[in-house]
């Protein structure tokens, strides 16, 4: 504990300088009087230590002084290895410098635990594209992370909800979020106002400028927590109330965390198969319309009352498309049924006259037809092949004696 501890401020003197005594006690979670104490071990085991009285005085290193010991423990080498996401880093077209950066540190670790750190990438993998969404390229993201390093303004013709603008900016950070890319910068001028946040893939057109002084007293990490949340609480701009099943409660926490947060505060002290009556934030009536309208008949709403009106309107409207399109193939169906009834009618009624044009049949299939139709053969009329030889057949079962073909038939 102790040796990790001397490692610790050894490397905080040599990354940021000069370092005072409260500070060092903060961040190393011990009293003064303990960093006095460490401070003294090192100075002992030859550490060029400098320390500096006064209001702005503190510890530091002789200057030029450097050590070459890294200190890094198994854990610390495996989350060294976690922290280069391949995706992102990739995207601003240092896919190549990470690797090589990786290969030097693996090289520098000994042997033990190279196969430690050489685990993490085979067990832990990190992907920031969200469910049902492919990460597209982004253009424009490579100058403007070069824009960002070298503190050069920029201008750029960005389309908003409002349409297209142009803006001067300085580029201050870029920040990937659930795998987008966002721009932290502020309006150019010497009374710039509060940086503000882009979308990278709403940049239609960049170009480059001259150099920039970059506030010194910006602090990315903070800017963003206190971004996102300003955001996610101007999102919401009214409530409402709404009645929903077991199905629809579980739904219902999937469309954002402040309507997640209102249902599990809710539905801590209700009955877990009961209906829940639930206040959520909504940004609007139209984006509300459409959220609750997913739920179906799993969620009801109670008010607002325009809210419910919307709601009931949609649905009818819904209901009556629907219902044309049901009527229309209805119609569609019976006219080809009709269409198909009176084909054969059709046909029989241009039947007719082609078989009233025979005047005479021939005398051998008369008596053939006229027996199918259940008629009596006309007198002196030949039967045919057929006939005569279904009648042989019949005297011959019954016993009686075989007529001439040639005269059987004749009067």
């Amino acid at each position: 504990m102790r040796a990790a501890r001397l490692v610790s401020i050894m490397m905080t003197l040599q990354t940021r300088g000069r370092v005072s005594a409260r500070v060092l006690a903060d961040e190393l979670g011990v009293s003064v009087r303990t960093v006095y104490r460490d401070i003294d071990e090192l100075s002992a085991a030859g550490v060029p230590i400098v320390v500096e009285r006064g209001a702005t005085g503190g510890f530091e290193l002789l200057g030029g002084w450097r050590t070459t010991l890294t200190g890094l423990t198994p854990h610390e080498s495996q989350a060294l290895f976690l922290s280069g996401l391949p995706g992102p880093v990739a995207e601003l077209g240092l896919g190549d410098t990470m690797a090589s950066a990786q290969l030097k540190l693996l090289a520098a670790l000994p042997r033990a635990w190279q196969a430690e750190a050489r685990r993490v990438s085979s067990r832990i993998h990190v992907d920031l594209a969200a469910w049902y969404r492919r990460i597209r390229p982004v253009a424009h993201l490579q100058p403007l992370a070069d824009a960002v390093w070298s503190d050069r303004r920029i201008r750029i013709r960005y389309e908003s909800w409002r349409g297209e603008v142009e803006r001067e900016l300085e580029p201050l950070a870029l920040v990937v979020k659930a795998g987008d890319w966002y721009l932290v910068a502020q309006p150019a001028g010497k009374h710039a106002p509060a940086p503000r946040t882009y979308r990278v893939a709403s940049i239609r057109t960049l170009a480059t400028g001259d150099a920039f002084e970059r506030p010194r007293a910006f602090d990315l990490a903070a800017y963003w927590l206190e971004s996102t949340r300003r955001f996610e609480r101007d999102l919401y701009r009214a409530t409402a109330t709404v009645r929903v099943t077991p199905r629809g409660r579980t739904l219902l926490a999937l469309a954002s965390a402040a309507v997640e947060e209102a249902v599990e505060l809710a539905a801590a002290g209700a009955a877990p198969g009961a209906p829940l009556e639930v206040t959520i934030p909504i940004e609007s009536l139209g984006h509300a319309t459409s959220q609750l309208l997913a739920l179906g008949t799993d969620c009801e709403v109670l008010a607002p009352p325009e809210l419910r009106a919307r709601l009931r309107d949609t649905a009818a409207a819904i209901a009556g498309i629907h219902d044309a399109n049901v009527t229309s193939t209805s119609r569609a169906g019976a006219a080809a049924r009709r269409r198909r009834s009176a084909r054969p009618r059709a046909r029989r009624r241009r039947a007719a006259p082609r078989a009233g044009l025979r005047r005479r049949a021939r005398p051998r299939r008369v008596a053939a037809r006229t027996r199918r139709r259940g008629r009596r053969p006309r007198p002196g009329a030949r039967p045919s092949r057929r006939c005569r030889a279904r009648g042989r057949r019949r005297d011959h079962l019954r016993g009686r004696p075989a007529t001439d073909a040639r005269t059987s038939g004749r009067s």
